[in-house]
Parts: structure tokens; C-alpha cells; sequence
């Protein structure tokens, strides 16, 4: 959209302007807001928007992350990945906090955008009159990026001390990852003389000590490795060396790990959940994420299955194509044209 100018604030701890050096329609202006820390992230955002905002005169303006600022002119979109903090996993006065700050929100914009049909349904109690429509997240990587180097995939296996069959998880370590019933999965498979390694390759967020509690538990020291910190050549590596994508959440707003997966070209076993079966088109092998037996039969019947795990890389290629960044791209487009039609002929984006 070269006719149109865009401004993306950048947080403090994120340097993005390089990102956009080639596009002349493209700002940046730094913000003192960063990019981790809840309550750190809403007294900076309430300290900065207000005054920054005053003399702008946006005719499209879109938040990511609540609180959405008070915007003085123009149309104002909400983007929400997930609204996991009203679940019952976070304190009561958290779930209160948060439904508030949703709420006004939803109130102070004439849109909100999901990430799938699925989220979609959750918001819509909340959304009252504003619309809501449905934008996905995506996948979209260069050639050089799909397949590590034989030397890069060695040094990887050598790092982590991995067998050459093993299991892959990926997402940080929370509760709603559910890596705690897939460990329960991994010693009902080595019981029952099915012996395999697990990799969760996660970022701690809380849940670690109960992690490693459990492995110790059910004496799997040495079949589950927590790899935190790494790279995105180490996670591609990870992909591609491993027999089988596991992703056992309880709950999710979309699931990129999946994408990943898909692009890596192996098989997966995934929680059932709506918004899993959306992405997957309802092709895939899936498992309740509340039965760790359950997810323990779904798993040995993929990995003895040659002609199934075939399927599901074959389905997964196929169901990328709905997730590039191309089709993406095309969808904003569209909507950004939407809501500039009703103004004038300026677009501010904010990040």
C-alpha cells in the first residue's frame, strides 16, 4: 500500500526501524512501553499514549495489547490473540483486571480482529455491537531458512544429547501447555514397553519446578529434556530432527507451533480443541488433552503407523497455503481499505 503512510511505534526494548529501511512509506517513533512485563507495559502505556496522541490526527489506529489508548480522531481496531486471562488459571481479581480493560477496549474501537474462528466465538459475548472479523496468524519462511545444515543438525543433537528417535513440544513453560499430562503420556508409553524421548523446547513462564518434579516423579531423567533460550536455527533444528510434533495445550487462541510443524514436514499428534481442528482443516491425529492415556494410544498409533504420519505431512502442506504471509497480507489490505474509506486517505499503524 505505497500510497499510504504508515507509523508503527516501536517498544523500548525492540529496535525496529531497520524492519521497514527499505519502505519510504513507513515511520517508527520509539516508545518508552516494553515489551514484557504486564503492569510495567499499562503504567508506561498510560504515562505515554494520552500525550502523544493529542495533535495526531490518525485515520486508522490498531492496538495490539491492552489498554487500548484513547484515540482523538479516526477508526481504532483491536487485534486479540487469545483472552486466556479470564480463564480460571489466574487469580480472581487477574480475571477481574482483565475483563474490565477488555471490556473498554471493545467499547473505544469500531473493530476487533482475531486470530481464528475459534477466538472468534469466545469474544463474541464480550464484543457486544462491534464487529468482529476473523485475520489469521501465518508462516512464511525463505529457502534458506527451511532446512538446516547436516553440520548445524549434528551439533544440535550433540547440544541436548538427544537420541536419534525423540519427541518435540514447543511453547513456553506454562500450565495451559499441559507438558505435566504428557509426561504422564511418556511414562505410560515406557511402561507399557514403548520407550521414547521427549523434547520440550519452552521458555520458562512459571512452570519448570513442577516440570522437573514430575519427571522426577515418574523417574524419566533421562527420557525429557527442557531446552529454554534457544535460537531460531536450534528450533529448526528441532523440528527437523524429530520423529513427531506434539502439542498437548489445554487452551489456545491459535497455534503457530503447528504451522511450524506443518512447514517442517512432520507428522503431529494435537489436543483436541476447536481452534486445533480449524487450523488442520479436522485432519490430524488428536487426542483429549485432559487423558494422559489417551494421549499415550494417539501417540504409539501414529509413530507405528508409516501410511499415517505420510497423511499428515501431506495434509499439513497442503494446509499452509491458507497461512502465507501472501494471503495474510491480502486480508489486512482489504480491511485497512475498508476503514480508510470511511475517513480520508492517511493510515497510522501502531505495533
Amino acid at each position: 500500500m505505497p500510497e499510504v503512510e504508515f507509523v508503527v511505534f516501536e517498544p523500548a526494548d525492540c529496535r525496529m526501524a531497520d524492519w521497514f529501511s527499505s519502505l519510504p512509506n513507513v515511520e517508527t517513533r520509539a516508545t518508552p512501553i516494553p515489551s514484557e512485563g504486564r503492569w510495567r507495559k499499562q503504567f508506561y502505556s498510560s504515562c505515554f499514549w494520552g500525550e502523544s496522541l493529542r495533535h495526531e490526527s490518525f485515520d486508522l489506529f490498531e492496538g495490539f495489547h491492552l489498554p487500548l489508548p484513547n484515540v482523538p480522531s479516526g477508526k481504532t481496531f483491536l487485534t486479540v490473540h487469545d483472552v486466556r486471562r479470564l480463564h480460571q488459571d489466574w487469580a480472581w481479581h487477574s480475571r477481574t483486571a482483565f475483563r474490565l480493560a477488555l471490556s473498554r477496549a471493545i467499547r473505544n474501537a469500531d473493530m476487533v480482529v482475531t486470530v481464528s474462528e475459534a477466538m472468534k466465538q469466545e469474544m463474541l459475548p464480550y464484543c457486544g455491537r462491534t464487529p468482529v472479523c476473523v485475520i489469521p496468524n501465518g508462516l512464511e519462511a525463505r529457502a534458506k531458512d527451511l532446512q538446516p545444515s547436516t553440520a548445524e543438525l549434528a551439533a544440535f543433537r550433540s547440544k541436548f544429547a538427544l537420541p536419534d528417535r525423540f519427541l518435540l513440544a514447543v511453547g513456553h513453560l506454562e500450565r495451559r501447555k499441559n507438558y505435566s499430562r504428557l509426561i504422564v503420556a511418556l511414562a505410560h508409553l515406557r511402561n507399557s514397553g514403548f520407550d521414547c524421548h521427549l523434547l520440550i523446547v519452552g521458555n520458562e513462564s512459571g512452570e519448570r519446578a513442577t516440570l522437573e518434579a514430575h519427571i522426577a516423579a515418574y523417574r524419566l531423567k533421562g527420557s525429557v529434556t527442557l531446552a529454554s533460550g534457544l535460537s531460531d536455527l536450534e528450533v529448526r533444528c528441532a523440528y527437523a530432527l524429530c520423529e513427531l510434533f506434539l502439542f498437548p495445550s489445554t487452551y489456545e487462541g491459535f497455534g503457530i507451533p503447528i504451522l511450524e510443524a506443518m512447514m517442517a514436514r512432520k507428522p503431529m499428534a494435537l489436543s483436541d480443541l476447536p481452534v486445533f481442528r480449524e487450523i488442520t482443516g479436522g485432519q490430524s491425529a488428536f487426542f483429549s488433552p485432559l487423558d494422559p492415556y489417551d494421549m499415550a494410544r494417539v501417540i504409539q498409533r501414529v509413530l507405528a503407523s508409516s501410511s499415517e504420519q505420510v497423511s499428515l505431512i501431506s495434509h499439513g502442506l497442503e494446509r499452509l497455503h491458507a497461512y502465507s504471509y501472501s494471503s495474510i497480507a491480502a486480508q489486512y489490505e482489504s480491511l485497512y481499505s475498508d476503514l480508510i474509506a470511511m475517513g480520508s486517505y492517511a493510515v497510522h499503524r501502531k505495533l
